[in-house]
């Protein structure tokens, strides 16, 4: 029997003439013990369907249909028995676990508080279940972190204790919404398998939203797929992944599944051509706040690459390896303690202390493209103020000729013209992510520095983009920096990659041949971490990463 059942689910927004009706007669069911993956690009309606389920949507909502918990009715709740029912019926675990977690309370507080309103507990009593509840989602020294903030933890420890709040009353469901979006490839693996082994453990039905059909290979049983508000497909998850019957399941299956990236230039040839920007040595320490002192911590030690004219490379690694750091050094925004980077022959990111002073020129031919464009982006500017604003900082040209400039940017980036006069709240991630690489190469730089620029779409979006960087790259031969920590991506896009692992460059080669034949114990943790193994070549299943995330 259906420990969560959805039925004819319709979800609308607005009244009268301006109703819209974003969720259109979806169902489905999950049984005990068991996965289902909810699966679909953003704006497909997945989220929004649970939480018009759980009662989470706001009061302009209309929300019809039948949805039963354990077999019974919770539509149409009130608010007060809704409150009841999570935590002990339903226990939902977000995709963003700091925008989730309140940052002026301990962890220890926060899962205390998700047990203490639902039951009277003694304080002796109560810190005990909060203890073995950490330590059953795989935080080390569960007593002693117990007291710690959120900031003090890694993004996979506070997915942990966000896990950790869903199942504090041992609910029947679990709603894991993107729970694994914004995580590096271990981590990820890490949290999949956390999930799987609390299911087993707890018989727990879990409902696992996601928009990468890789990813819920690892963990789902059952897979619906959703398309503008409409299940477009449902059934066994080797059903659906191996024989889908929906062109749109094709196709989102087409982008979960990465090809190795076409050669620009092979070995030989980059041996031969004069490299374009040289990162000698560089090392880089923070100073970090302890109860007594300051200490020095390092996070990059001794680190050499070379980049050429119009190749493409990945900087790869887990969170905390000092990929983000190299970019910012690259990019003029930081400074090393020691070494240096030259680009076409100019020295300019040299030791020292305050901000660098670099010419207008130089400063120009590096861009940086971030990670996300909802910060990036001024929310009170439209599209066309914000890729004219680099013309008229940086040249001489008049009104008519940036208009010109700007249009042309936007038919580089692919979108269309009526978006000029919109404002970033009013585009797509991918609308808004294509506006800030049209930004990025508006002055024709020579070298981007991509700072994890897809980890944050799905996974058509995240294709159509690296489509457009290598286009970029063909037509006006920019260099890009590429740092990521999704394998699949960089195989597909990248001609050479480096590895980083706590702030060291433990391999390096063509992208092909070390993601294809990894020869360092951590690049092949990072292979046999790939989702799902679609997007690798080879199986490296005795490779299996450890239990617990740093």
């Amino acid at each position: 029997m259906a420990a969560f059942e959805v039925r004819d689910l319709v979800v609308s927004f607005g009244v009268g003439v301006r109703r819209s009706e974003v969720v259109h007669g979806v169902s489905f069911a999950v049984d005990a013990g068991r996965t289902l993956a909810i699966v679909g690009e953003s704006g497909s309606g997945k989220s929004v369907a649970l939480l018009a389920a759980t009662g989470l949507l706001p009061p302009g909502a209309s929300v019809q249909g039948s949805v039963l918990c354990e077999h019974r009715e919770i539509l149409g709740l009130s608010a007060s028995r809704l409150r009841a029912l999570r935590g002990v019926g339903i226990g939902y675990v977000f995709q963003d676990p700091s925008s989730n977690l309140h940052p002026l309370k301990t962890v220890g507080r926060q899962i205390a508080e998700a047990i203490s309103v639902h039951q009277r507990t003694g304080k002796a009593a109560l810190r005990t279940r909060v203890i073995e509840l950490l330590e059953e989602v795989g935080i080390k020294e569960p007593a002693r972190r117990v007291h710690d903030y959120p900031h003090q933890f890694s993004g996979g420890m506070r997915q942990r204790v966000m896990i950790a709040i869903a199942i504090a009353m041992n609910p029947a469901v679990i709603i894991a919404d993107e729970p694994t979006t914004a995580l590096d490839v271990t981590v990820q693996a890490s949290i999949l398998r956390l999930l799987r082994r609390l299911q087993q453990r707890h018989g727990t039905a879990l409902v696992f939203v996601s928009h990468d059909l890789a990813v819920v290979s690892d963990i789902a049983d059952d897979i619906a797929v959703m398309r503008h508000g409409v299940v477009v497909e449902s059934g066994p998850a080797a059903q659906v992944q191996n024989a889908p019957a929906h062109v749109y399941t094709r196709e989102l299956l087409a982008a979960s599944r990465h090809g190795p990236a076409p050669v620009s230039m092979s070995p030989q040839q980059v041996s031969t051509v004069a490299p374009l920007l040289i990162v000698d040595g560089i090392t880089r320490s923070f100073r970090q706040s302890g109860w007594f002192a300051k200490r020095s911590a390092p996070v990059l030690h001794d680190v050499s690459f070379e980049l050429h004219e119009g190749e493409i490379l990945g900087l790869v690694g887990e969170s905390g390896s000092g990929k983000s750091t190299i970019g910012r050094i690259v990019a003029a925004l930081d400074r090393p303690d020691s070494g240096s980077v030259t680009l076409a022959s100019e020295r300019y990111s040299v030791p020292g202390t305050g901000p660098l002073k670099i010419s207008p020129g130089l400063r120009s031919a590096i861009q940086v493209i971030f990670q996300d464009p909802y910060g990036t982006l001024n929310p009170r500017q439209r599209v066309r103020t914000i890729l004219s604003e680099p013309f008229i900082n940086n040249t001489r040209l008049d009104a008519g000729a940036i208009a010109q400039r700007v249009a042309e940017l936007m038919q580089r980036v692919a979108l269309p013209a009526e978006l000029l006069d919109r404002f970033p709240v009013h585009l797509s991630g991918g609308q808004r992510q294509r506006v800030a690489i049209g930004r990025a190469i508006a002055l024709q730089p020579r070298v981007v520095v991509a700072d994890e620029p897809v980890s944050a779409l799905d996974s058509s979006t995240q294709r159509k983009i690296v489509e457009l960087l290598r286009s970029i790259r063909a037509t006006e031969r920019v260099s890009f920096l590429f740092i990521s920590h999704d394998l699949g991506v960089v195989s597909e896009l990248c001609d050479r990659v480096l590895v980083l692992e706590g702030g060291r460059v433990v391999e390096a080669g063509p992208a092909r041949s070390v993601l294809a034949n990894p020869q360092h114990p951590y690049t092949k943790k990072l292979v046999a971490a790939i989702p799902g193994r679609m997007r690798s070549p080879i199986n490296l299943t005795e490779f299996a990463p450890e239990e617990t995330d740093v």
